[in-house]
């Protein structure tokens, strides 16, 4: 691998130092990648008017063609920070509009691009903000095919397009995730369950293994639910839980876990759920040890993981 700083009129960022991410990889067989540390872009997605793209300028790298608001990573920036901070460059995607739903990687060996799939949750109209775009649209999804696409995101869209359908949620038997860990849950049952939701939030912030989820691509980032019963229900509310999605995305330490408190047994409410979120459309993945509440979850529809494979991935 070769790095290659970039030549006049090639891609820079329109104001301030240049960063060290900002060159040409040169791969052994001589193909060439804009990002030192790879690159990132965002497919914006909204229900109603269809995903953002971006008619890159003539002088840009497949000037003229249609792609995603995107471009070399910095230097120690996750992917996602990096396809944000892209957009908001690029296509004035304001802070808190959207909210991620799953990653796509592109690896090339020497290189890697990361497409961060993201769902509007705060309407906005994107905005020409520097001098990489000659327009922005939304793009209703069965007419993408209809324009001149970068060769790279016509390779992708296919898988792309056809994961759009699909809604992950994570659903989580609270009372038996605490209870499988000896640590004195039993004398504070609401600070047990206030400290677990803390956890599935850190967690929901990074993303699961796509693989976990029985599903393509990378990374997911479902929509988290835990069912409390008992004692469990008299743990505190987080901060934000009654504001808006928009709202609470805009907050520095968003609400990601919606907390239900059964009003009975929380088996009963476990089962009442997958069933409703299987019928609604969405990809159930359940977590219990419990034997008989699994076959009942799965008789639902869901997949049910145990809490062993729930606590290897929590903070």
């Amino acid at each position: 691998m070769t790095i290659v700083p970039p030549a006049a009129g090639e891609p820079r960022r329109p104001h301030g130092p240049r960063d060290p991410g900002d060159a040409w990889v040169v791969a052994p067989t001589g193909e060439r990648y804009w990002g030192r540390f790879g690159a990132a872009g965002l497919l914006a997605t909204d229900p109603v008017r269809g995903v953002l793209l971006q008619h890159r300028v003539g002088w840009s790298h497949f000037g003229g063609t249609w792609a995603l608001p995107g471009g070399a990573l910095h230097q120690g920036e996750t992917v996602d920070d990096g396809a944000i901070r892209e957009a908001q460059e690029e296509a004035g995607v304001p802070d808190g509009a959207v909210r991620p739903r799953f990653t796509h990687v592109f690896d090339a060996g020497v290189w890697q691009y990361t497409t961060v799939v993201a769902d509007v949750t705060d309407p906005f109209e994107p905005t020409i903000s520097d001098p990489e775009s000659l327009e922005l649209a939304w793009v209703p999804v069965d007419e993408v095919d209809e324009r001149e696409l970068h060769p790279s995101f016509a390779a992708a869209w296919p898988s792309l397009r056809d994961a759009l359908g699909v809604r992950p949620v994570l659903l989580v038997d609270a009372a038996n995730v605490v209870g499988s860990v000896p640590d004195g849950w039993w004398r504070d049952r609401a600070g047990a369950a206030a400290r677990l939701r803390g956890g599935l939030e850190t967690l929901a912030g990074a993303g699961l293994p796509a693989a976990d989820l029985g599903l393509p691509h990378e990374r997911w980032f479902p929509g988290i639910e835990m069912v409390v019963e008992g004692a469990a229900r008299a743990m505190p509310d987080a901060g934000n839980a009654h504001r808006s999605l928009g709202e609470a995305n805009r907050d520095a330490a968003p609400c990601a876990v919606r907390v239900v408190r059964a009003p009975g047994s929380g088996d009963d409410e476990l089962v009442m759920r997958a069933e409703a979120m299987r019928a609604s459309g969405l990809n159930v993945t359940a977590v219990t040890s419990d034997r008989a509440l699994r076959a009942r979850l799965e008789t639902a529809g869901a997949h049910v993981r145990p809490t062993s494979w729930l606590r290897a991935l929590l903070p």
